[in-house]
């Protein structure tokens, strides 16, 4: 497979799009919108989500790495700062047990239906690491799911699983709610 990461930005935007309309907005159309804000908003709607994303990414306030097969979006690993980046699952656990504030989060890792099962969210952290490096490095947690007792779909693993961050040299750090856990890996700059 022939594949490249591009930084998510007004120039990556439609095939970004695209990737996220032929999956219905992707997790009830949210459009990769849900840990940008703390907000309950219930006004949300796909067209809102959609805009908002958009207007992020045109502020330079969203950040992912994008992996294309050729000029088509298959995939990304959202990242960015805490503030960037507020709402995580299981917030208040997490606040009460923190031992210090990363520099980045990686927050989201979708992969096109067409391109599941062969290497792609892989492919995306080590691409999100390598802007992260770019960007000056720093510490980088992830939030995996523990590994599945059970079959689940792909599509609910939206932050991967334990075992491909601990593939990609991270450290388990603890747990989070009954099945995330936080891992963390520094990244030096590049």
């Amino acid at each position: 497979m022939e594949w490249e990461i591009k930084p998510l930005s007004t120039e990556t935007w439609d095939a970004y799009a695209a990737l996220i309309a032929k999956h219905n907005g992707i997790f009830g159309g949210c459009w990769d919108t849900y840990f940008h804000s703390l907000e309950r908003d219930p006004d949300r709607t796909y067209d809102s989500n959609r805009e908002l994303k958009c207007r992020l990414v045109e502020d330079g306030r969203a950040h992912a790495a994008v992996v294309f097969s050729g000029d088509q979006a298959i995939g990304w690993c959202q990242y960015g700062s805490p503030e960037e980046l507020p709402n995580i699952h299981h917030r208040k656990q997490y606040d009460a047990e923190a031992d210090l504030v990363p520099d980045y989060r990686l927050t989201c890792i979708f992969v096109d239906r067409d391109h599941r099962r062969q290497g792609v969210t892989e492919f995306a952290i080590q691409g999100a690491l390598d802007l992260i490096a770019q960007a000056g490095g720093g510490v980088v947690e992830g939030y995996p799911h523990e590994r599945p007792t059970k079959k689940v779909s792909s599509s609910f693993l939206y932050n991967a699983t334990r075992p491909v961050y601990e593939r990609m040299g991270f450290e388990y750090v603890r747990p989070k709610g009954l099945k995330n856990t936080v891992m963390r890996k520094v990244v030096a700059p590049r």
